[in-house]
């Protein structure tokens, strides 16, 4: 198993937790975590065994986003900042087209692209003590890690801009009502309440929930005849697998399925 220097890989199961593994830095991400998170995710696609991916923080905090110690005191010049983004914006298409559903466990601080980190995930848990916002403004930035794209599909064009133009941090609670959480939890029931999540959803049908990935996904730049249109063509491919065979099994024979 690979050694990682910013991330912890944990298999239980068919479970795997990504811990970002820079408390003192509040898990800030650095270049170093963005190269090692893809190359961690590569390394779970690839194993069979593991059936859903768990995205959390180390020390009390999520992710408090982009590392702003490697920007103080440089000079940096637009090609070279634009370079360091495209190294993200890869990790959050892989996040967010990745094959295998995707949970997100938030407590404390998920901020900047750390909160879009978190909305690359197909769920998000969070504890009563989280914070999010998308404090780009504060420091004078536009959003990256996929906010100008996750954030308005997630709680709407109005709430949007609200959290950005303001930069300004909302509680568990408000950020649940808006839609950018799945669902709260007291602090200290986070953990088990995130493995209770991934457990159900590790028991469904492995491909036609990467099925059902990529029509949602691809569905919000399309109109409702293409996306209509793909259904069609996706369940055509879901009918004659074997997944679907177990689902009728199990329905007449009145059991669980066995995926």
């Amino acid at each position: 198993m690979t050694s990682y220097q910013t991330i912890l890989v944990d298999r239980e199961g068919r479970i795997a937790t990504l811990t970002l593994n820079r408390p003192d830095a509040r898990n800030a991400i650095d270049m170093v975590m963005r190269a090692e998170l893809m190359k961690a995710l590569d390394e779970l696609e690839a194993d069979a065994s593991v059936r859903v991916i768990v995205l959390t923080g180390a020390g009390g905090h999520f992710c408090a986003g982009g590392d702003m110690k490697s920007l103080r005191g440089a000079t940096p010049t637009s090609a070279g900042h634009s370079d360091r983004v495209r190294v993200l914006n890869r990790l959050v298409k892989r996040l967010v087209d990745f094959p295998k559903p995707t949970i997100a466990s938030v407590d404390g601080y998920a901020l900047g692209s750390g909160c879009n980190l978190a909305l690359c995930c197909d769920l998000v848990v969070a504890s009563e003590g989280a914070k999010v916002g998308q404090v780009f403004a504060k420091v004078g930035l536009v959003p990256d890690g996929g906010g100008s794209w996750l954030l308005p599909r997630a709680i709407g064009m109005a709430r949007a801009k609200d959290l950005i133009l303001t930069g300004r941090i909302i509680s568990a609670a408000e950020a649940a009502a808006m839609g950018l959480f799945n669902r709260v939890v007291p602090a200290g029931e986070l953990a088990a309440a995130t493995r209770a999540l991934a457990e159900e959803v590790a028991g469904g049908p492995p491909q036609a929930q990467a099925l059902a990935k990529q029509l949602l996904n691809r569905a919000t730049g399309l109109d409702l005849g293409a996306a209509l249109e793909n259904e069609a063509c996706v369940q055509g491919i879901a009918v004659t697998g074997e997944e679907h065979r177990e689902g009728l099994a199990a329905l007449f024979e009145k059991r669980p399925p066995r995926f």
